[in-house]
């Protein structure tokens, strides 16, 4: 019973280092909470993808930055979404190595954008 134990769980150590911790961690997509100013109802696209707010929008994980594009009269047009490196990611650099972070880096899951964003409406 001892062996097999070993065994198992040499197989999820070796695992573990040789995939990404933000890899393993992160979604392909991220949720986004997006509000808007005296809650109005609003609708849009971001990629391509229809969304509608207040609520939650999904955007993939990228190394670029993200465009919420509004179509409702008197609201802001476009919101960026600025991207950057998640935390996790840095973690996986010291635990992980080459290995982990270069998995991370190709996945496009290393990277994150803010959590919760709020447009402007007259």
């Amino acid at each position: 019973m001892f062996g097999m134990k070993a065994v198992s769980g040499a197989v999820l150590c070796g695992a573990v280092l040789l995939t990404g911790c933000a890899s393993i961690m992160n979604d392909d997509n991220q949720n986004i909470n997006v509000t808007t100013t005296g809650n109005k109802q609003i609708s849009g696209n971001v990629d391509g993808k229809p969304f509608t707010a207040p609520g939650v929008v999904s955007v993939k994980r990228d190394k670029v930055a993200r465009t919420l594009n509004v179509d409702t009269p008197g609201c802001t047009k476009e919101t960026s979404l600025p991207n950057e490196v998640d935390s996790k990611f840095w973690i996986n650099i010291l635990s992980g190595g080459p290995f982990g972070s270069s998995t991370d880096y190709g996945t496009g899951k290393m990277w994150k954008y803010q959590e919760n964003v709020a447009i402007a409406c007259q």
